[in-house]
């Protein structure tokens, strides 16, 4: 397996990963399917600082990673959200794993102090895998998505990057 960054070439491989997502569980909120050209968009948009990384084996997308702005306001500029998916033909091969410390490793170089995950309620494999790697639960936000007929709370989860975030 190799994990490197992403590349526009790779939207194809992230897509069919995440719109199996969209439409089969609660790891994303999102309710529609993204279009190749809206995947190209969202990698274009975190180039630079804001990475994509993915997982890839015999030339096939496994998995991507990717660090987004946490929030829009200039003082939340050295805190990051980390999103991860793997497919689901590859899950529990220590493919996350990978990913996950590729991500603290390059947001760490890019200068962020803070990583943020929020966590769909039945997500527990990622809560868990965000706990080995050194993040706290923060808090739980109560019912703040609603897909397939239910309501979700999302945990948030923390880990403070470079010498402090050192577990």
């Amino acid at each position: 397996m190799l994990i490197r960054p992403a590349e526009l070439i790779d939207a194809e491989g992230i897509l069919e990963i995440y719109n199996a997502e969209v439409l089969g569980s609660t790891a994303t909120f999102d309710l529609t399917p993204r279009s190749l050209d809206e995947q190209r968009t969202w990698m274009i948009e975190r180039s630079g600082a804001h990475a994509v990384l993915v997982a890839s084996l015999d030339n096939t997308i496994i998995g991507f990673a990717s660090l987004s702005p946490f929030r829009s306001r200039p003082a939340y500029a050295t805190t990051v959200e980390n999103s991860i998916y793997v497919h689901a033909d590859h899950r529990g091969r220590g493919v996350a794993r990978a990913l996950m410390a590729e991500l603290i490793d390059t947001a760490t170089t890019h200068g962020f102090h803070s990583m943020i995950a929020r966590i769909a309620d039945s997500q527990e494999a990622s809560v868990a895998l965000h706990r080995s790697m050194g993040f706290d639960e923060v808090g739980v936000e109560r019912e703040v998505g609603r897909k397939f007929g239910r309501w979700l709370d999302v945990t948030v989860m923390q880990r403070l990057l470079g010498p402090k975030g050192v577990t």
